[in-house]
């Protein structure tokens, strides 16, 4: 099968998405970008996440046509091919409609530094401008609001995060989404406090070396 490893982590990680509680019923989507064969990876649409098997996991070139699989490919082809072709860190795309990044993006909110975690995404998390789903002016304004972050949220859409695989773009999906739950209770009882540019970027150097690294990375 091609691309097998890929496949099986999207049925994985989309499954991740429900339990999680970062989605509900088939919203969202996942990719996964292979450099080397110039491949990508993405989960089918519509479908329920726990029926999703590997062989309904989609393979696309970066031009977006479809190289392997008999399911319709996520209909937000666009906004992952944009970051496979533009962004040389990213090598995974998760795309969610998760409560609280989606409120805030339903009210063109960008989510600021109200907790260091937001730092797994960058200094903060923009909201880019609204447009039609599955566009690619979608992907256009989405790619432009990510510029020197990990994540965007989309207006009065959701929440979208890159990173060098699956594991760490779901994982700053996570954190993102924890961090706009802290603001909107935050916001609902007084007006937070938001770390300054100056502290966010020692955060940012600090979360450069944080946890586990590989030997390479040393």
């Amino acid at each position: 099968m091609l691309m097998e490893k890929e496949r099986q982590l999207i049925v994985e990680y989309g499954r991740k998405l429900i339990t999680q509680g970062l989605t509900r019923g088939t919203s969202g989507n996942l990719s996964i970008f292979n450099r080397e064969k110039n491949l990508l990876a993405i989960s089918p649409s519509g479908m329920d996440y726990f029926e999703i098997q590997a062989e309904d996991v989609v393979i696309l070139d970066i031009e977006g046509n479809i190289v392997d699989g008999h399911r319709k490919p996520s209909s937000e082809v666009e906004l992952h091919r944009i970051f496979y072709e533009r962004r040389q860190d990213i090598n995974a795309i998760v795309h969610t409609h998760s409560i609280y990044s989606t409120v805030l993006a339903c009210l063109n909110y960008s989510l600021p530094a109200v907790h260091y975690v937001v730092a797994s995404a960058g200094k903060d998390v923009r909201c880019a401008q609204y447009a039609t789903f599955g566009t690619r002016q979608l992907a256009e304004n989405t790619y432009k609001a990510m510029e020197g972050r990990k994540a965007v949220l989309l207006a009065n859409h959701g929440l979208l995060t890159g990173g060098k695989d699956l594991k760490e773009a779901f994982g700053i999906a996570e954190s993102v989404e924890y961090c706009a739950e802290i603001y909107y209770r935050a916001k609902s009882i007084g007006q937070p406090v938001i770390i300054g540019d100056g502290e966010m970027e020692i955060i940012l150097e600090k979360f450069k070396t944080y946890g586990q690294q590989d030997n390479e990375d040393k």
